[in-house]
């Protein structure tokens, strides 16, 4: 994208007043920035390119010169773009975001590398009563205590998954409370008596909702990976629900299937 951004050009990045929302409690300041960081992240400004103008930005969005100059003030902030008087604003090289790789096959050694590769910022956590999902998820009676634990796990200084989990009071309250900002779940679980035996998982695409959106840096509507996940202990006990949602450029899951002769596919369709 040259200095001076044709038409064509800023039209290609998609921008447009239905990406703004002044309802959301996000500001619409942060709500640009996202939508740009996004653009900058999956290479629709590569680096070197200089991004339009504020004004041709705002006009775009429909947005005030002032929201988009605040914009781009924190994506210079945060090392994205660099802003030059008279030459305008630059995107920075961005070194290659790492990436995890899960498996199904080996899902508690991946959970442990996970923890190991990734630094774990704590949101919120508190007890509250279960809700329908979580009640069932847990086998508890609606209403029963759990503990929810709001966490964002980051990958190279970048943010890498929000992650919200369930836990029934009788493991929670073998957990220490400020060990939720420091060690990994399962550790967690570990200490607490309820290491998980086995793991039920459900794999879907979900579009960002504000919260999510602003904890992960993407934009609104932004495609993520959502694994909502129960874990069991031998005796099938449920002792922790999670609602993961994970950046879907950072994060991938690796599934590798073998064909048994014992069965007849033909079969099975």
């Amino acid at each position: 994208m040259s200095s001076s951004s044709t038409p064509a050009e800023i039209d290609a990045l998609g921008l447009t007043p239905a990406l703004l929302d002044d309802r959301l409690p996000i500001p619409l300041y942060h709500q640009v920035r996202l939508l740009l960081t996004e653009r900058i992240r999956r290479g629709d400004l590569p680096a070197g390119s200089v991004l339009p103008g504020e004004h041709q930005i705002a006009e775009q969005l429909g947005a005030s010169r002032i929201t988009v100059k605040r914009a781009l003030n924190e994506l210079a902030g945060a090392g994205l773009v660099t802003r030059h008087r008279g030459r305008g604003t630059m995107v920075t090289p961005q070194v290659e975001l790492p990436v995890i790789t899960g498996s199904f096959s080996t899902m508690m050694d991946s959970l442990r590398t996970m923890g190991h590769e990734t630094q774990v910022e704590l949101l919120e956590t508190g007890m509250e009563p279960a809700s329908a999902e979580v009640a069932r998820a847990l086998g508890l009676a609606l209403g029963d205590p759990v503990r929810r634990i709001v966490r964002v796990r980051r990958l190279g200084g970048a943010p890498f998954s929000y992650l919200i989990s369930w836990l029934p009071a009788a493991v929670a309250d073998n957990c220490e409370e400020s060990a939720f900002a420091e060690q990994s779940m399962l550790s967690l679980l570990e200490q607490a008596g309820a290491l998980p035996h086995e793991a039920e998982l459900w794999v879907s695409a979900v579009g960002a909702v504000p919260a999510v959106s602003a904890a992960l840096e993407v934009a609104v509507g932004s495609p993520l990976l959502r694994i909502e996940r129960i874990m069991r202990k031998a005796d099938g006990t449920a002792v922790q629900f999670i609602n993961a949602h994970y950046h879907a450029e950072r994060f991938r899951y690796h599934l590798l299937s073998r064909r048994d002769d014992s069965q007849d596919w033909k079969a099975q369709g």
